[in-house]
């Protein structure tokens, strides 16, 4: 995630960094979009308990070297070919260990997860991350991912941050049956943009830019978009928007009082009923996934969304779920 006080902090040194040179504008840039840690909120090893570690290792095209990826692994037992995988792709701050309780809430929905880190997180190899690094992360899991569950449903996840890359990563592989993306954005520009000082021109000197809004527009299969009313970092027109220029059979879902840390837990049930409708999962106590096969069109009827969205602004289609988890500390 991006904390919003170091971006803003961003804009009123833009000039200064301008100044400095555009490598300085870059680094500084990654910094700020990542904020690269190995650090978790929590007590990790309680919440990762029943997780296998997972090490990756590829050949960077973009570095040259070697690079080691760490991930957690959280499978069903026995599992089938008809248990979807679900690759789970974070965003910024916290290294994958703070993922843990999403991770556990996709499982309890019926997938077997493999969560990463990309490199300059957590235990996986060192460094800045950059737009580019983090793609070449996610591709070198999801090879992994396919390589030993070649015969499953392979699907996509991506908080915040991590739902743009999972979304380029949709646009380049053929192999997925569907992504799912919450709290996520078109752009860092727009990001940028919906802030109180996001009227300054500093869009065009964004080197990281993540433009979903592009990319989503070459996925080839199923998109679920889940956002929640209350999130308060990225604003929910802007993943409305996103949902709005895939192509592709797609759901948006819009939980009434969900953070941006909270609305896994707060939706589930929309979530569930979300996966049936679209991904065709079903429930508990029986087959994971009936047919992945591409499916009618399904587009929910939601009216469009106000700039600024009071949390109890949903359309009378929508599960409605109280917030009860207490929030995460920020991060995106």
């Amino acid at each position: 995630m991006i904390k919003r006080w170091p971006l803003l902090a961003s804009i009123f040194s833009l000039c200064a960094l301008l100044a400095a040179g555009c490598s300085t504008l870059d680094e500084r840039q990654r910094e700020w979009i990542f904020q690269p840690s190995d650090r978790s909120w929590g007590n990790s090893a309680q919440m990762t308990e029943g997780m296998q570690d997972v090490w990756i290792d590829f050949q960077s095209s973009i570095t040259g070297e070697p690079a080691r990826l760490h991930g957690l692994w959280l499978g069903g037992a026995p599992e089938t070919t008809e248990t979807p995988v679900l690759l789970y792709l974070h965003g910024a701050r916290y290294n994958v260990a703070g993922s843990a309780p999403r991770i556990q809430r996709m499982h309890e929905l019926g997938f077997s997860v493999l969560a990463i880190d990309y490199r300059g997180f957590g235990k996986s190899s060192k460094g800045l991350p950059s737009e580019a690094s983090a793609r070449e992360d996610a591709r070198a899991a999801w090879t992994w991912l396919a390589a030993r569950h070649p015969r499953q449903h392979r699907y996509i996840f991506g908080h915040s941050l991590g739902g743009a890359i999972g979304i380029d990563l949709a646009a380049t592989v053929g192999d997925e049956s569907g992504t799912i993306v919450e709290s996520t954005f078109t752009s860092i520009a727009d990001v940028a943009s919906s802030f109180k000082w996001g009227w300054l021109p500093f869009g065009p000197f964004i080197t990281q830019r993540f433009e979903a809004i592009n990319t989503v527009k070459d996925i080839g299969a199923p998109l679920l978009v889940v956002h929640g009313t209350a999130d308060s970092l990225i604003n929910p027109t802007l993943g409305r928007k996103l949902y709005e220029a895939a192509t592709v059979p797609k759901m948006f879902v819009l939980v009434e009082g969900g953070s941006h840390h909270n609305t896994n837990s707060v939706g589930a049930t929309q979530y569930r009923a979300a996966l049936s409708q679209l991904f065709r999962m079903k429930p508990e106590g029986s087959s994971t996934v009936a047919d992945s096969r591409p499916q009618p069109r399904l587009v929910s009827p939601q009216p469009s969304l106000p700039s600024s969205l009071p949390s109890a602004a949903l359309s009378p289609q929508e599960v409605r779920g109280e917030a009860h988890t207490p929030p995460a500390p920020a991060a995106i």
